[in-house]
């Protein structure tokens, strides 16, 4: 055997898993079947099992990584090569410093003081270079896209990652994942006013971009601004009625403001669409407690001809 080389048996004991779990990710695709492992292979197992415990089911593991090669060309085994994290309901790719969400390709920031105060001390515009026009400015904003997210990928500093997404939006108003990601590098520094104008900006271009409507409920739950996060929210479910994430914190928006069918029917519907991940027992947990409490309170619906109502 080579160097660095693990068998089977080495590899199920190493990992504290069985023959039988192995095979099982063989047979999903999730790893290639072969008779030794090498200690990157050992990593990309590892990752699987931290996954596994986090409950997140192989399908999402298996989309998740589809998402990561079609995003990040130069990767080639995203579980050996990345670190895949799960934070909440979200899987996310460790890029450099900050954190990729792979079905959108939106950045998911982390910032300190000093990256915040240099974002935020870009100027409005960037100079305006000899560009062209039409479809080749759509174009070379597509590649301005693309090069905030490559930016990313190499660890550049922040400031020169937003340059990027702002080239995007000056060449092309219209380049929503700009305007997003935009939003959100502005949410992560708490700076609530750029960050729900570009969202807002991303909804003139696309008003059925279900993302920027999820986007904009949380920065409008972030500031308690239950009206407005639940009409947004709404909005993400109807728009896209299999959002999980949004029918999670429209189920504790109504069950926060005592609306409690309400709470029940969204706990249910997104238990349809996420029964197996750690919130989906949180949300049979919420749900059995609302049962419980309609039951000894004989609780009447305060939904009965209230039409599509607020929380208050």
């Amino acid at each position: 055997m080579d160097a660095g080389a693990y068998s089977r048996p080495q590899v199920c004991r190493l990992l504290g898993i069985s023959g039988r779990q192995l095979r099982a990710w063989e047979r999903q695709n999730l790893i290639h079947p072969q008779g030794t492992f090498s200690f990157r292979d050992l990593i990309a197992l590892r990752t699987l099992l931290r996954l596994r415990e986090h409950g997140v089911p192989s399908a999402r593991i298996r989309q998740v990584l589809a998402a990561v090669r079609e995003k990040l060309r130069d990767v080639r085994d995203p579980l050996g090569e990345l670190k895949i994290l799960v934070e909440g309901r979200t899987v996310a790719v460790r890029v450099g410093p900050s954190k990729l969400e792979p079905f959108t390709g939106q950045l998911l920031l982390d910032f300190d003081g000093s990256a915040a105060g240099q974002v935020l001390a870009l100027p409005a515009r960037l100079p305006d270079p000899n560009r062209p026009s039409g479809a080749g400015r759509r174009q070379e904003a597509k590649r301005w896209f693309e090069r905030g997210l490559e930016l990313e990928q190499s660890g550049a500093p922040y400031q020169e990652v937003i340059a990027a997404y702002r080239t995007a939006v000056e060449l092309d108003p219209t380049s929503v994942g700009a305007l997003v990601n935009l939003g959100t590098v502005y949410f992560h520094l708490k700076s609530w006013r750029q960050a729900e104008a570009y969202y807002k900006q991303a909804l003139e271009v696309d008003p059925t971009y279900a993302l920027a409507h999820f986007n904009l409920g949380n920065l409008y739950d972030e500031l308690h601004d239950r009206p407005k996060a639940l009409a947004h929210y709404l909005m993400a479910v109807k728009l896209n009625p299999r959002y999980a994430d949004a029918h999670y914190n429209l189920a504790l928006l109504y069950q926060s403001a005592g609306q409690i069918l309400r709470a029940v029917r969204h706990w249910k519907a997104y238990l349809k669409l996420d029964s197996d991940s750690p919130w989906a027992a949180v949300a049979r947990q919420e749900l059995e407690k609302l049962r419980r409490a309609a039951l000894v309170k004989g609780y009447e619906s305060p939904d009965k001809g209230s039409g599509a109502g607020t929380v208050r």
